[in-house]
């Protein structure tokens, strides 16, 4: 989405919503919830519509305050530089606009509409959608103050003949699309309808005619007829945008309301295929982790059309809509921390250069901020403190201050940043396992941690349109973490330049990949089934049974979540492919302008470049300004520093640039040889640890933990302090006084005379599960239905009814000890 901003049809250029529509929404706003939407920031007397105005012209209002942005003081900053540069950039589009047959631009050449190939149709992709981009803009700089171009004949006229030319050569009714289907049924019809919506006082109707009528060819009603392929989730969503959009536009109450109704089948949690799950997951593409994609694209989508409609004749009535605002606090809110969206379930669009995990999180905040305004009080407080803490601990990108978002979305931003009422909220404690997507997170006030698995439900990842190219092992047990001081560690030229084969976190065969392994969307999965755990909400157990991308490799690899850190242990490592096989403990981005300190057992390291070490015996490891690892029994660990280049377009060839980039990576991983049998692992890592905390770690590994069990058949682990034993059953047996029949994570933990069992069947295929806990046990205090027997006395039994079903979720008994 571009930088967005308009007047209302009828009066001046920084505003809020038309009063109308504001009064409409006080009634009842369509997200359902109780109250009004904030008066203050967003009212507006200056787009009021008239007494006589249609319905369909105050929605037209209401699009553009809601999509462009309103409340903010053009001479005030950030605003005052970006709607310059918009200005700047209007005049350049405008000088250098060259009308001709398959382009509007020199530099954007999109093509003949109905060209002989369908190779030559698709190098031709997105940039027809660009083009339109640039129109948008343009008519963005014409109705915004300050843009040096506001309200310019000659800016006008250029627009105008741009968005004729455009349905006339080759968006238009009758001639059918080419290349990628996005470009003619999202990207279009959105950036057109948006531009129409803008320039709709200088639009002829026969103008407004044709425009609708190219997008109503391209999203015909047959288009939301069933909720299947690319009519999905966020594609859904971004459909009936088009749709609704150009019933407004044309003013035909029918497609809106087939705009409308076309999104409840997007709010039910499904059990298959794309979009959210009960448990917090939400997938797109079928098998692929998409919160940070198509899944911000979903929540912004949602935000404004619910709020467009509010308190219209097309009000958005479907009561399963508050599924949909509930994703926020369970799918959303645990991928964000200090202002990033994690990289794991943003799949291939991490390789573009354009964008962060910064920049993909800023709409997201924004479309928060702007739901919260029809929240409740209390819900509206929690989701808008939540934005105002993201914001204050986000110091790599302070958006407030770069301004490195759109005009809509600072405006949004900036109103819950300045306001005194609300309280920003801290990072929580919190463990989350989402078992449909194969994900897990683990925070704590000063650092976070992602774990990114696969499974034979979950693609090891995902390349298309030529991006993410060298993904391959992202979902063999990486590991992504952050810290206060180190958010921007995968946000400055980390993909084009990090090694792939040894992503932080994983085992890996060092066979050699093909850039787009596997194929392009063909999004390979390994055979495996387990991939998930367990958790009470504050620690957890995950487990992945790893099958190489491509390869024989095998491991069983575990994740214990701790207060001080994760535990990882590794077993079963086996591979007959001919080339060796590593662990990879942590693969780290460190500065080129100043050494990093690398300690190991008290003895600190080189700081030159290209220095390599195998160090043998060692009990811990420090990175000066990162954290610590500790290796429990001791460990032989391979060390490296090194300055990588790489170019993004290597990764992306269809965003990236062959500009080189030069990154310094600390790398240590542990080597199980060449086509290892039986190989093993085990290391704590401590994120923001100091030396001194990780030297302390390591010397009081009693007191961390105690490892009962690390065999191909169970990983488990006891924290006396805890009061916690937690175990990756592979196969029925016995650890730490629990006895299983069949596979499952289990988590135990003993509180005050009260004990909570945990319980999770990852590979899904637990029925009739027995469990014994060898402890007294007085009295059950709760149990879950899938519960068939349960006993106590002097051990408690449990029998667990059929769990194929459960989709990985933790069933939780409580009893009294």
């Amino acid at each position: 989405m571009n930088n967005e901003r308009s007047t209302s049809e009828s009066t001046s250029l920084v505003s809020g919503l038309s009063r109308r529509h504001f009064l409409s929404i006080s009634g009842g706003l369509a997200i359902g919830l109780a109250v009004a939407w904030d008066a203050s920031p967003l009212m507006s007397t200056s787009a009021s519509a008239s007494a006589d105005e249609s319905e369909f012209a105050v929605l037209r209002a209401a699009w553009k305050d809601l999509s462009l942005g309103v409340g903010f003081d053009p001479a005030r900053q950030p605003f005052t530089s970006k709607l310059a540069a918009l200005g700047r950039q209007a005049r350049t589009q405008l000088g250098s606009l060259a009308p001709a047959p398959g382009a509007l631009w020199p530099d954007l050449v999109y093509g003949d509409p109905e060209p002989d190939t369908d190779s030559d149709s698709f190098a031709f992709s997105g940039r027809m959608t660009a083009t339109f981009n640039r129109l948008r803009s343009m008519a963005e700089a014409y109705a915004q103050p300050g843009t040096g171009m506001t309200n310019d004949p000659a800016l006008r006229q250029g627009i105008l003949a741009g968005l004729d030319h455009m349905t006339t050569d080759v968006f238009r009714e009758g001639t059918p699309g080419y290349g990628n289907w996005w470009d003619f049924q999202i990207g279009a019809p959105q950036a057109l309808m948006d531009t129409a919506v803008l320039m709709f006082a200088d639009l002829t109707p026969d103008q407004r005619a044709r425009y609708c009528a190219a997008v109503d060819y391209h999203l015909p009603d047959s288009i939301v007829a069933s909720y299947t392929e690319n009519s999905t989730g966020a594609n859904r969503v971004d459909l009936c945008r088009g749709i609704i959009l150009s019933g407004i536009v044309s003013e035909n109450p029918a497609r809106i309301v087939l705009g409308r109704d076309a999104l409840s089948p997007v709010f039910p949690y499904v059990s298959s295929g794309d979009g959210y799950y009960a448990d917090g997951s939400f997938i797109q593409h079928l098998s692929i982790p998409y919160i940070g994609g198509y899944g911000a694209v979903l929540l912004d989508g949602l935000g404004r059309l619910f709020a467009l409609l509010a308190g219209s004749s097309w009000e958005v009535t479907d009561p399963n809509r508050q599924l949909f605002l509930d994703t926020i606090e369970r799918s959303v809110a645990p991928f964000i921390f200090s202002g990033l969206m994690m990289d794991m379930v943003s799949s291939r669009g991490v390789t573009r250069p354009s964008g962060t995990q910064f920049t993909r999180a800023h709409p997201i905040l924004a479309a928060i901020a702007l739901i919260a305004k029809g929240a409740d009080p209390a819900q509206a407080a929690r989701w808008r403190g939540l934005v105002k803490g993201w914001l204050e601990r986000n110091t790599h990108d302070p958006v407030l201050t770069t301004g490195n978002t759109t005009l809509s979305r600072l405006a949004y931003l900036q109103e819950v940043w300045s306001s005194p009422t609300v309280a920003a909220l801290p990072e929580p404690v919190e463990h989350r396992i989402f078992p449909q997507m194969d994900r897990a997170t683990h925070r704590r006030p000063g650092w976070a941690i992602g774990i990114s698995m696969s499974s034979e439900r979950i693609s090891h990842y995902e390349c298309g349109n030529g991006e993410n190219l060298r993904g391959w092992h992202t979902g063999a047990g990486w590991v992504q973490w952050w810290s206060s001081d180190t958010i921007s560690q995968y946000a400055d030229g980390y993909w084009p330049t990090v090694d792939p084969y040894r992503m932080p976190g994983t085992t890996a065969s060092l066979k050699p990949l093909q850039d787009g392994e596997g194929g392009a969307w063909v999004k390979p999965r390994p055979s495996t089934k387990w991939a998930g755990g367990t958790t009470d909400g504050e620690f957890g157990v995950t487990g992945q049974h790893v099958q190489g991308l491509s390869s024989t490799m095998e491991a069983h690899k575990s994740w214990f979540s701790l207060d001080a850190g994760l535990l990882c242990l590794g077993s079963g490592i086996s591979s007959s492919d001919g080339y060796a096989v590593e662990t990879t403990v942590e693969n780290r981005q460190i500065s080129s302008s100043a050494p990093t300190g690398f300690v190991v057992d008290g003895v600190r390291q080189p700081d030159a470049p290209g220095w390599s070490a195998d160090l043998t015996d060692i009990g811990w490891a420090h990175i000066e300004g990162h954290g610590g690892y500790v290796f429990p029994g001791r460990a032989s660990v391979r060390a490296t520093r090194q300055d990588r280049t790489g170019r993004w377009l290597d990764v992306n060839t269809l965003f990236g640039t062959p500009a080189a980039v030069t990154r310094r990576y600390l790398t240590l991983s542990i080597d199980h040889g060449e086509d290892p049998s039986g190989g093993g692992y085990g290391y704590l890592l401590l994120p923001g640890a100091t030396q001194r905390e990780t030297q302390r770690a390591a010397g009081a590994l009693v007191d961390q933990f105690d490892v009962l069990e690390r065999t191909p058949d169970c990983h488990a682990v006891e924290v006396r302090r805890l009061g916690l034993i937690a175990a990756n059953f592979w196969s029925a047996g016995t650890a730490g006084g629990i006895t299983v029949s069949q596979p499952v994570s289990v988590l135990v933990r003993r509180s005050q005379g009260v004990a909570t069992i945990s319980v999770a069947d990852p590979a899904r295929q637990a029925s009739g599960l027995e469990l014994v806990w060898n402890t007294p046990v007085t009295r059950v205090l709760s149990q879950p239905g899938s519960v068939e027997d349960i006993s106590t006395g002097s051990a408690l039994r449990i029998r667990f009814g059929d769990l194929t079903g459960s989709a990985g979720a933790t069933q939780q008994v409580s009893v009294k000890l």
